[in-house]
């Protein structure tokens, strides 16, 4: 213990803001990177049920947190759901909020196939004035905020806009945006095997979308995850379907009106398809227009389902949940509790009595997360997971 109180005593952390949705060789990767170039703690701000592009994490937030912390990680915590599910500018912005709440983050650690030099300027590109003007044209045109990301920035600089099309950097442009001001560094790891949502498997690195794909498919992904022993019972977004049905046709138009993400008259397009289409794939096939990925309708029909309201999402982060750590992690907890002003959720019975009314309202929503995920699940679990399962002690 004395060794770890040593490292710890700089104050310092390396940050990562991840789903591990599932843990898998790349995140090992960019992990044990990190640790060649720095020796201080990893903490891991990991999504918790529900995921960034509108589904349920495919393994429950307690195994996917003790699987990071046996392979590298020291401490994890929750990313509140109201801002795991939400755009890559709520996302990022809500992980940064949190890095910056620790008071002990020396670096925010992600990874890219471009240099910092091209990241950074690309992401003050895309605070300038030209650009927001040629961004709201290509909007105003149709197409959704990626794309007309992509369209401005290369008619701005074609080299890039390169950058931008990468989907993998969409989330490192509002990370870098996030942190100006805040005293945070980057560490940028240069990506290996396969890339962002690549059906390829590359030097033992497969994408977590083609993990998961092989999980559904019932074919063997030990070699590609470690801490596969951590992981049982996945859970399935499909399964959730008439639970979503029934949510949506129990809406008033208003209610929809409400919903994060929600403009140009898209609640009156999902509530007559919501009416009319007798499945989650036939309700997103006729909703969907140029305007709106299929990612962002997954997303409303995830707001939908939890009860997260434009409001809730535009709250600041108003709590650290703590899910999991090690040795180490536990001294940095301690340096953490006496920087931190946020109130810290280590023991969530107790923890939840003490938060106020607005900061409780966002934990509402993690608990009910959690309840509607089990439904989710392979084997139903029981409710209340939240207050039965025990922080990750690795």
């Amino acid at each position: 213990m004395q060794n770890n109180i040593k490292k710890v005593a700089k104050m310092n952390t390396n940050t990562i803001i991840c789903e591990y949705n599932p843990f898998h060789n790349g995140h090992k990767y960019q992990i044990d990177r990190i640790k060649a170039q720095s020796d201080d703690p990893i903490t891991a701000i990991m999504s918790g049920s529900f995921t960034q592009r509108g589904d349920v994490a495919i393994y429950n937030k307690y195994q996917r947190a003790s699987s990071a912390l046996k392979n590298g990680a020291d401490l994890v915590i929750e990313l509140p759901t109201v801002y795991a599910v939400s755009s890559a500018q709520t996302f990022a912005g809500a992980g940064v909020e949190i890095s910056k709440a620790l008071g002990l983050t020396k670096s925010l650690c992600f990874s890219s196939e471009d240099s910092v030099d091209k990241l950074f300027k690309a992401a003050e590109l895309m605070e300038s004035d030209e650009f927001n003007v040629l961004i709201k044209n290509y909007m105003k045109k149709g197409q959704y905020y990626p794309q007309a990301v992509a369209t401005a920035l290369g008619e701005i600089s074609a080299e890039l806009a390169e950058v931008c099309s990468k989907p993998n950097n969409i989330l490192a442009l509002e990370y870098i945006k996030s942190i100006r001001n805040t005293g945070i560094g980057v560490t940028v790891i240069e990506r290996k095997g396969a890339s962002h949502d690549s059906n390829e498997v590359s030097e033992g690195i497969a994408s977590a979308s083609k993990i998961r794909e092989l999980i559904f498919k019932g074919n063997g992904v030990s070699e590609l995850m470690p801490g596969y022993e951590c992981y049982s019972n996945p859970a399935y977004f499909e399964k959730l379907s008439s639970a979503i049905m029934y949510r949506l046709r129990s809406m008033t138009i208003s209610e929809m009106e409400n919903l994060p993400e929600i403009s140009e008259g898209l609640e009156n397009r999902l509530y007559k398809a919501a009416r009319e289409c007798g499945s989650i794939d036939e309700l997103l096939n006729e909703a969907k227009t140029k305007r709106y990925t299929m990612a962002r309708l997954r997303r409303i029909l995830c707001y939908a389902l939890l009860g997260i309201t434009d409001d809730m999402q535009k709250t600041p982060v108003p709590y650290l949940r703590i899910l999991g750590f090690n040795s180490v992690g536990e001294t940095l907890l301690r340096e953490i509790k006496r920087k931190t002003s946020l109130p810290l959720i280590i023991n969530v019975a107790d923890g939840y009595k003490k938060l106020d009314e607005g900061a409780g309202r966002i934990f509402d929503v993690d608990l009910r997360a959690s309840d509607i995920r089990a439904l989710a699940e392979t084997i139903i679990s029981p409710c209340g997971s939240d207050f039965t399962s025990y922080i990750v002690k690795a």
